[in-house]
């Protein structure tokens, strides 16, 4: 078959064209070879280039930026200005329009920012801005002085803001050192909410952070609201007289849960503590839908990676390791899952997953996820084991599930990729992808959906209600779970998003079934929460 012959004057134009293309490249380089090696101008800054580090010097500054935890990068859901990384927070003088200066926060004039975000997370927030316009005039919060320590983002600023509106005074921190929006700290921080926060800070940092809000002359807590105990565990450690005038603890995660009932059971606990986590609407929506969702989320943004045949382990199977499970075995990934419950793993298996020893896959799977709650699930004995390339990242709350402590060697070389991600290099030149240096990937690498926080918000808020106005002695020195009409009620207010609508049982069905028709319609003894 003869070739294709080009169309009439096409040919000579390509020739033309090629011709300029090679004369405009051999110019360049030209120019390029030339030029001083110093400055090239852009619109508002003038960056140098210079030649790569040499190894040693790339180890040195590399490991330096990840030991210092204090990646000042923002999400690509923030609108952080980096050009003031250099000055920490703690040494700024910041005043807000009102002309205070009781908050911290990296740049006070992102306020505007950080007040859009806020106004964008109240649209998807309605059932948490109903219960807002439905209590506001009672101020069932009124005289109640809230310390809090969660993520600060545009979600939890609705919720802030309720709490404020329902009558309390509120004093905020974060309780992780990646998940702030700075330019929501701004806004709150410009609304009058003592708030100290700022993304990538230092450990050091951190605790400063929360005794700032804890330490304060004249003013006292009455409530805790925390995210993963170390609000609580710095108060009982630095500030036991505070318990004194403590209601209650209400307590999000796995991880305070888990710390709560330890003191509860040594008999530390002195105040009544409410175990948010374990509510059938942080469990079921929050654990399993909101992961189920952002575990894509903060991959896609941090590696860019394909899931279609990649495998992957997935260490724990609860809610938040179903939702992870589910979100990857939809786009094609090849699953496997480690569990030390028998029955989770028997429910792994019945939805298609082969359930295995981490040491049977660690060198084959591309990618590691983390979801138990628990330490050392991932050590440095895997980490040495894993393939060139593998990912590794965290789903639990805190930063203890992969032994990021025992990288931190000097065979090892550490250089940052970009924002939360680092590539860890050993002396043959492997590669692992570590991700957020182990803390919570979601929050710290992306967003979470507004919806779905809006039911743990609602549900931290009637917590926070309930607590507060209960009369002396109906909660003890303990841990306690949220009632089921609390979670039922909760659950009821988002229902109208989706224009659902209720069955009412008759006076008949509710009598067969032994229920009241406006309910609980589950039993005190029914479990949503071990293993469904």
């Amino acid at each position: 078959m003869p070739d294709a012959m080009p169309l009439p004057g096409v040919g000579e134009e390509l020739k033309q064209a090629k011709e300029i293309e090679d004369a405009e490249k051999y110019s360049f380089m030209a120019t390029v070879t030339k030029a001083p090696k110093k400055q090239i101008q852009f619109a508002d800054d003038m960056q140098e280039f210079t030649k790569f580090p040499t190894k040693t010097g790339r180890r040195s500054l590399s490991r330096s930026i990840s030991q210092s935890s204090t990646d000042s990068y923002s999400s690509a859901a923030s609108y952080t200005d980096s050009s003031d990384d250099e000055v920490s927070p703690r040494e700024k003088q910041q005043t807000n329009s009102k002309g205070s200066s009781n908050f911290c926060v990296k740049n006070i004039k992102q306020a505007e920012f950080g007040r859009r975000e806020i106004e964008i997370a109240e649209q998807d927030m309605s059932a948490l801005i109903s219960l807002r316009k439905r209590a506001q005039g009672e101020k069932p919060l009124a005289g109640a002085k809230i310390v809090g320590c969660t993520h600060i983002t545009a979600q939890t600023a609705v919720l802030i803001e309720t709490l404020c509106a329902l009558g309390a005074q509120c004093r905020w921190s974060a309780c992780n050192i990646y998940s702030t929006q700075n330019e929501v700290a701004a806004a709150l921080a410009e609304a009058g909410v003592a708030v100290f926060a700022w993304k990538g800070e230092s450990e050091d940092d951190f605790w400063w952070c929360i005794d700032r809000c804890v330490n304060m002359d004249g003013w006292q807590a009455n409530m805790i609201l925390d995210d993963g105990g170390d609000l609580t565990h710095w108060v009982y450690k630095k500030y036991p007289n505070v318990f004194k005038k403590i209601r209650g603890i209400v307590e999000e995660s796995v991880t305070g849960v888990h710390r709560l009932y330890q003191l509860s059971k040594a008999g530390k606990l002195c105040v009544p503590a409410m175990n948010v986590n374990d509510s059938v609407t942080k469990q079921k929506f929050d654990n399993l839908y909101c992961c189920r969702e952002s575990i894509l989320d903060g991959l896609k943004r941090t590696t860019d990676v394909m899931f279609g045949g990649k495998q992957v382990v997935v260490c724990g199977y609860g809610e938040v390791g179903k939702g992870c499970c589910a979100a990857l075995k939809a786009l094609g990934a090849i699953v496997y899952i480690t569990e030390i419950d028998p029955i989770c793993a028997l429910q792994a298996c019945m939805d298609g997953f082969r359930v295995v020893k981490l040491n049977e896959v660690i060198r084959q799977v591309d990618v590691v996820i983390t979801c138990t709650g628990n330490k050392n699930v991932v050590t440095r004995e895997h980490l040495d084991r894993m393939k060139n390339s593998c990912i590794v990242c965290n789903m639990g709350h805190s930063n203890t599930e992969i032994d990021v402590t025992s990288l931190r060697t000097p065979e090892l070389t550490w250089e940052r990729v970009r924002s939360q991600v680092d590539h860890v290099i050993w002396p043959d030149g492997k590669r692992v992808v570590l991700l957020a240096e182990g803390r919570l990937l979601n929050l710290s690498c992306s967003t979470v959906p507004t919806f779905v926080l809006s039911i743990t918000a609602t549900t931290q808020a009637l917590a926070l209600i309930e607590l507060y106005n209960a009369p002396e002695g109906r909660y003890k020195q303990d841990v306690y779970l949220l009632p089921k009409k609390m979670d039922e009620y909760v659950a009821s207010l988002h229902l109208p998003s989706f224009d659902a609508h209720l069955t009412e049982l008759t006076d008949d069905q509710a009598k067969y079934l032994g229920l009241n028709k406006n309910g609980p319609f589950k039993p005190n003894y029914y479990s949503w929460t071990d293993y469904c």
